[in-house]
């Protein structure tokens, strides 16, 4: 078998699920008619029995391969057509490490630590089909995790962005503030928006659009541009020129003059 595409072994209590073989890892990533690989590998490091942690073990079937290497990585390889599961379903797990929870873990290193101590001596055809259980049910166990994890992340996102949004004209609005409104730590607020802009940028992304939209009212066009600053939280009429203009290559007084004429 082709060794699997590189990854970093992962911390103990931690999966990482890939395609195996350097080019179906490469075309899984890239996608396309033929990404689909022809086995899923599963990558976890839990607690195994030492004697056998240490020595490393294999056993090789068919559809499944049983490999645990030093310090208690065990690799679990299936053929991906064995699987109840599309590849298409498993893409939220794919390439990066996803958390396990401890019972799930104590049940795999269990299940591991059983087959090895007595794999010569159990049919290979039933073994086989076990380690395929096996698999279908961590990767099952953690898709609903980190699908549910995602979900939750998603709902307390738009909680955060509402609560932005309904403060907008307060200069006070701080990520401090709208962490406190949620009840979570700032530091749990900047994990809802690791997307590469943060808090502060999305906070004044959010600015610049309700300035645009408030420039581009005719119902507002008596209103002066120190008055729409105020509405949308900016601190003075001038930093709110200089930023608009960085974000739209306009003034807010152009981007009106454009906005009411077209």
């Amino acid at each position: 078998m082709a060794e699997p595409y590189p990854v970093d072994v992962p911390a103990s209590g931690y999966l990482v699920v890939r395609a195996s073989g350097a080019a179906a890892a490469r075309a899984a990533i890239l996608g396309g008619a033929a990404s689909d690989p022809e086995r899923i590998q599963l990558v976890l490091r839990c607690p195994v029995p030492r004697a056998v942690a240490e020595s490393g073990a294999k056993l090789t079937f068919a559809d499944a391969t049983l490999h645990l290497q030093p310090a208690g990585v065990v690799m679990l390889t299936v053929a991906a057509a064995k699987l109840s599961i599309a590849f298409a379903e498993l893409r939220p797990l794919m390439f990066r490490p996803v958390e396990v929870d401890a019972p799930l873990r104590a049940l795999f290193a269990g299940a591991v630590a059983h087959v090895l101590a007595a794999g010569p001596r159990l049919d290979p055809h039933g073994l086989a089909h076990h380690l395929l259980g096996l698999a279908e049910l961590v990767l099952r166990s953690a898709l609903r995790s980190e699908l549910d994890r995602v979900d939750a992340l998603a709902a307390r996102r738009r909680e955060a962005l509402e609560y932005m949004r309904a403060h907008l004209a307060e200069q006070s609005l701080t990520a401090d503030r709208i962490a406190e409104a949620l009840y979570i730590s700032r530091r749990r607020l900047y994990q809802l928006f690791d997307d590469g802009q943060g808090v502060s940028e999305r906070l004044k992304g959010l600015r610049i659009e309700r300035a645009k939209a408030l420039l581009a009212d005719p119902a507002k066009a008596g209103r002066g541009i120190a008055e729409i600053a105020r509405d949308c939280g900016f601190t003075s009429a001038p930093h709110f020129s200089r930023t608009f203009r960085r974000a739209t290559g306009r003034t807010p007084r152009e981007y009106r003059e454009r906005a009411l004429r077209g």
